[in-house]
């Protein structure tokens, strides 16, 4: 492998190439679910391949191959130069490189227990007996488990002098009840929508979700939402709690932090950012509580890694800090306009893609009130809404206008949980609903949530990321259907 490594570098080198470089990604995948107490999916999917990216004349190159032999390294690395060259003659401006050192390291993910040695049936066992745990009959259809574990195993290396191996593991899965009564239909997940909860670890992971201690709850749940009042409309308090505040984070705070879109190359498919260059240390993002950073180191977050893919080191970054935006997720590329280095938030999806600017894990950091839980955040609120579990989203391709909806809801009334309201949701505007946050739970609520599914780029890429979050209350947020 090395010498295939080198082999590559030489010719990128040779053909006239200011910079090049080389990653190599194997990755290994299961997938695993169960539908009404019945095995529905048993995926067990190996890819690999390698990308080079080369920079000629002012411009990128890239090309890929699943092949590793000595003719097709040469083939790939001929036509990531010849594409760089073509694009430089369309080029707008030359791309610039910051000055980040190149590193020989290794990483890999802490694991107590690899999940895929763990045999194929003991998941099914303990997917199926959550599965008939919930499917208890009508108004029941669907009793769902789910399992995925990813191990993928990466080298880098650059023309630079980079040489990094990285073997990252992510482990997850979850539960979903669906009932369905007189054509109408609700949903209650654990422990969290769409399809559960990932983190970078092992199988230990997801034994400490004890599913099946839950999933009679998450039937009941769903069950009493068939009968539940409709979620209220009009302006009120609203508590978020950690799953539902974490995908708050991903829309309205992770994508317009993205560097690329605000330059606009993001702009012909998922939009851009009202994040202009002029707001950095300006903007009031949020109240003076609001404290946010993209930390890729720590432990167990989807989004936590050794280096990037462009072999920058995982760092941790604040973004808001009191209220107050302070910086991007950056490139090598896109660094320099802000005359600083990548804060390394480049990342690809496989092999076969160039490297996008990604979320890491981007959390929200918890209240200065180390002991202040959710119980405690319903109990000093007058009156409101607890709203949990994401159902749905939409935000504007500036990420300023959003409406989310969510799986379930409680009234608070005096300080205490009355009766489940279903069908809750809320609209806001960003820098208005952050800045009418006014309590964040501490410590002991705050957790990592993990998104295996965030798309972006042209051809789409999917990423892994994290966000970190306890449960926050916010004031003043336009509940249900807007009034006439």
């Amino acid at each position: 492998m090395r010498d295939g490594i080198e082999r590559a570098l030489n010719r990128i080198q040779m053909a006239g190439a200011e910079y090049g470089d080389l990653r190599f990604v194997h990755q290994h995948r299961e997938s695993l679910a169960v539908k009404n107490g019945a095995p529905e999916q048993v995926l067990q999917a190996t890819d690999s391949g390698f990308g080079i990216r080369v920079l000629v004349e002012g411009a990128w190159g890239f090309a890929a191959s699943c092949r590793w032999d000595a003719d097709e390294i040469d083939r790939v690395a001929r036509q990531a130069v010849q594409i760089a060259r073509a694009s430089a003659m369309v080029k707008q401006h030359n791309v610039v490189l910051d000055a980040s050192k190149a590193i020989e390291a290794t990483y890999q993910t802490p694991v107590e227990r690899d999940p895929f040695d763990v045999p194929v049936e003991k998941k099914l066992a303990v997917l199926t007996e959550a599965s008939s745990l919930m499917a208890k009959g009508d108004p029941i259809r669907l009793a769902q488990a789910f399992f995925s574990a990813w191990k993928t195993k990466k080298i880098f290396a650059s023309t630079a002098g980079a040489y990094i191996e990285q073997t990252i593991t992510e482990t997850g899965g979850g539960i979903t009840a669906t009932a369905v009564r007189d054509g109408e239909l609700q949903v209650r997940s654990y422990p969290n929508s769409f399809r559960g909860n990932f983190a970078t670890a092992g199988f230990e992971y997801f034994e400490g979700m004890q599913i099946c201690d839950h999933a009679p709850r998450v039937a009941e749940e769903a069950v009493a939402l068939l009968a539940a009042p409709q979620c209220p409309s009009g302006q009120m308090t609203v508590i978020l709690d950690g799953g539902q505040l974490a995908l708050q984070i991903h829309e309205s705070i992770g994508h317009p932090i993205e560097l690329d879109r605000v330059l606009g190359h993001e702009k012909a498919y998922a939009g851009d950012s009202f994040l202009t260059l002029d707001t950095v240390g300006r903007l009031k993002y949020g109240s003076p509580i609001v404290n946010v950073v993209a930390d890729a180191t720590v432990p167990g977050g989807l989004g936590t890694f050794g280096y990037d893919d462009e072999g920058v080191a995982a760092q941790n970054v604040p973004i808001i800090t009191k209220g107050r935006f302070v910086g991007y997720l950056t490139s090598r590329e896109t660094a320099p306009v802000l005359e600083l280095d990548s804060t390394g938030a480049m990342r690809a999806d496989g092999w076969r893609n160039m490297p996008l600017i990604r979320m890491t894990n981007v959390n929200l950091l918890p209240g200065a009130d180390k002991k202040l839980t959710l119980e405690d955040l319903v109990a000093s609120t007058d009156s409101g809404i607890l709203m949990c579990t994401n159902r749905s989203w939409s935000i504007d391709n500036k990420r300023l206008n959003f409406q989310f909806g969510c799986e379930i809801g409680w009234e608070i009334e005096n300080g205490k949980r009355k009766r489940i309201v279903k069908n809750p949701t809320y609209t806001g505007t960003t820098p208005i609903f952050w800045g009418n946050c006014d309590a964040i739970c501490g410590e002991r609520e705050w957790q990592m949530w993990g998104t295996p599914n965030c798309g972006k780029g042209q051809p789409p890429q999917s990423a892994h990321v994290g966000h970190g979050a306890a449960p926050a209350r916010f004031r003043d947020v336009q509940v249900g259907v807007l009034s006439e």
